[in-house]
């Protein structure tokens, strides 16, 4: 009875239609089927705006679980849009993604990086694909050349193969092959296969991103526990261009509606320059700590960091990380940025206290931000 009761049941895709006084038929309607798949519900923008309602992107984001893919995912959560989340990490890595989109709308799918069919899963039922896979760091199973070159030359490749009509691919300001970081060099050789792969790609290229979880400000701010602040030349020769993580991420979005984004490359920096030493000395003054900065000559400050390299833990400082951090940033005047994309830049100044209070003593918790001198701009 059980078998019968199963074969008796309607398969998916069929349904019962009423024929006749008590009569009922099955009945198939692959043309209905057909025009769901093509146009289904999901990417037709409906509602008021708002997390509750349809945006229409359903948009597939590699590296979700890093510091930009927060935003990047709250930001399109909140505009109604369906997100599809890889995840190689533990699930309890994702709980604080969750909320960021309503009920249904952020889906989490386990992914091999170096499976291609596990990428196609990932994106055959998305119209945005957006890559902000990296690490600060090479591990014994991954190389800078596999995060920056392999794996965003597999995902536009299939993407493209896929028919999404949109892929945005995270890069770098500094990214250059001739860049004393092997960090910058395989981001300028992603760049390249990404855009072999993809042509109408979108590639952004923002300078170091400061945030509440960033390891920019953050990583400057610890550097009290070690009795001062080491620095290349003082950090008087290194002239930086910080940008905001949440105007970063709004350029995505931004990218993604604009229909004449598609095959550019934006250069997102923030809307001043600074030298190195003036924004170490004004986290310091926002932070009410003493500044005692002292000059270290690279050779011996690589030498400091092979120490964290071969620590088991996590390593909080590399020796590509004093490279990439000493290197000035580009200026690229010919390329569009932020205001192109419909974004005012936000000053370091503005945000930085919300990076920074955490690190303050108890008796400055509270001290008003006005109380710290503003940081010395470059001259553009």
């Amino acid at each position: 009875m059980a078998a019968v009761a199963r074969c008796s049941r309607a398969p998916r895709g069929l349904f019962l239609r009423r024929a006749g006084p008590g009569i009922s038929v099955l009945a198939v309607a692959p043309s209905v089927l057909q025009q769901h798949h093509q146009v289904h519900h999901a990417v037709i923008p409906h509602g008021r705006g708002g997390r509750s309602s349809v945006s229409g992107i359903v948009a597939t984001v590699f590296g979700a679980t890093g510091f930009l893919g927060r935003y990047v995912v709250n930001r399109l959560g909140r505009i109604g849009s369906q997100v599809i989340i890889p995840y190689r990490c533990d699930q309890y890595d994702l709980m604080y993604l969750r909320p960021m989109g309503d009920l249904g709308q952020l889906l989490f799918l386990e992914w091999d990086c170096k499976d291609k069919d596990s990428i196609r899963r990932a994106v055959e039922h998305s119209n945005v694909v957006i890559n902000l896979v990296g690490k600060e760091w090479e591990t014994k199973n991954f190389s800078f050349e596999d995060e920056f070159v392999n794996i965003p030359k597999s995902i536009a490749q299939i993407t493209r193969e896929a028919g999404v009509e949109t892929l945005i691919h995270i890069s770098h300001l500094n990214a250059s092959m001739k860049s004393p970081s092997k960090y910058l060099r395989s981001k300028a050789v992603g760049e390249n296969v990404v855009r072999e792969e993809f042509p109408d790609a979108i590639i952004l290229k923002p300078s170091e991103m400061f945030g509440r979880e960033d390891r920019f400000l953050n990583h400057y701010a610890n550097m009290r526990w070690f009795g001062g602040v080491p620095l290349i030349s003082l950090g008087k020769k290194t002239v930086k261009q910080p940008v905001y993580v949440v105007d970063v991420a709004k350029a995505i979005i931004n990218a993604i509606n604009d229909p004449d984004a598609k095959g550019k490359t934006y250069a997102l920096a923030g809307p001043n320059r600074y030298l190195l030493y003036d924004i170490v000395e004004y986290i310091y003054a926002v932070c009410f700590r003493t500044f005692l900065p002292y000059p270290l000559p690279r050779p011996l400050y690589h030498l400091v960091a092979r120490f964290f390299e071969i620590n088991p833990f996590e390593p909080w400082l590399t020796r590509d990380k004093v490279d990439r951090f000493h290197t000035t940033d580009m200026t690229f005047p010919d390329l569009p940025g932020l205001e192109d994309l419909g974004i005012q830049p936000t000053p370091l100044e503005q945000k930085a206290i919300e990076v920074l209070r955490r690190h303050r003593r108890y008796r400055w918790l509270d001290a008003e931000l006005e109380e710290a001198k503003p940081a010395k701009t470059y001259p553009m």
